[in-house]
């Protein structure tokens, strides 16, 4: 990746022509197409796309820079399709994403840290399209984890009455480390909805996907009192309604009567880490667009 391949992303209401407008405007500016992905959602009148290109040189010029693409496209979204009347349907929104920008990540855990482990040793590997930029969480258990891959740790404890104050402190630390993205991976504490609403589409969360059905403590002990089949995790995006976000991701496997409570466990934590690894990664590559409760992925 270098500083002349670019990601575009866009979301208007349907209507012809949008993917020959866009395909028009980058053959215009010299930039070659590497990936594009479409999708037309019937249900809301949606139309969404992701456009990954290179910027080339130009006969008798450079290559076309990214202030100047951002000002092609300001001009081809106003001339999109425009919003129903009646305001149901919101206006064109795209955005422009060089590829060489990691996003910086700030990754929230408590005691559990099996999904700190795996995206750790992803990025590590360099198998995350994410940078992580620091660690937080309300126990100090996992500082030893994080220190073992050279990451800052921060122990932020949380009470009811310190909450607001704690949260204070996170958003200072979002801002200090310049993140794009906080990922909850098993923080077992519910954010206020000031501060899902600050985030809004920039935090990410996993969960087992028992939920509704067996909620509180011991949720695998549960599951087994009442002879689950199925054992999964949802990855989604956090908002004020708990648990219940757009979701990017899920896994799933089958079980039966032959495992225990601890079998359950180890095989959802599993699931959550590899849910919880592609979501971040396709939030990262820009492949998850937002759909009114709902997601659009192109994988």
């Amino acid at each position: 990746m270098n500083d002349r391949e670019f990601v575009l992303t866009l979301s208007c209401p349907d209507g012809r022509g949008i993917v020959a407008a866009v395909a028009n405007l980058l053959a215009e500016h010299g930039c070659n197409i590497t990936e594009s992905q479409q999708y037309g959602d019937h249900y809301t009148g949606r139309f969404f796309l992701r456009t990954q290109f290179i910027a080339e040189a130009r006969p008798g010029a450079g290559p076309i820079g990214e202030d100047g693409l951002r000002a092609a496209f300001a001009g081809l979204a106003a001339a999109l399709p425009a919003p129903a009347e009646d305001g149901a349907d919101p206006a064109t929104e795209w955005r422009l994403w060089r590829r060489d920008r990691r996003p910086r990540t700030l990754v929230m855990v408590s005691k559990f840290g099996h999904c700190l482990n795996d995206l750790l040793y992803r990025w590590r590997s360099g198998l995350l399209d994410a940078d992580i930029a620091a660690v937080v969480s309300n126990h100090p258990d996992l500082e030893f984890l994080a220190g073992s891959y050279g990451i800052d740790f921060h122990h932020l404890p949380v009470a009811p009455e310190s909450k607001r104050d704690q949260e204070r402190r996170l958003l200072e630390l979002v801002d200090s480390y310049d993140v794009d993205l906080v990922v909850l991976a098993r923080y077992m504490q519910v954010l206020s909805e000031d501060l899902c609403t600050k985030m809004s589409g920039r935090i990410i969360n996993i969960h087992h996907s028992f939920l509704p059905s067996f909620k509180g403590a011991r949720p695998y002990h549960q599951a087994h009192a009442r002879g689950v089949k199925l054992v999964g995790a949802t990855a989604h995006y956090v908002t004020a309604d708990l648990d219940e976000g757009p979701i990017i991701e899920q896994e799933v496997t089958r079980v039966d009567h032959t495992h225990s409570p601890e079998q359950l466990t180890a095989i959802g934590r599993d699931l959550e880490s590899v849910a919880l690894a592609r979501a971040v990664n396709w939030h990262a590559q820009r492949r998850v667009l937002l759909n009114g409760s709902k997601t659009v992925v192109f994988r």
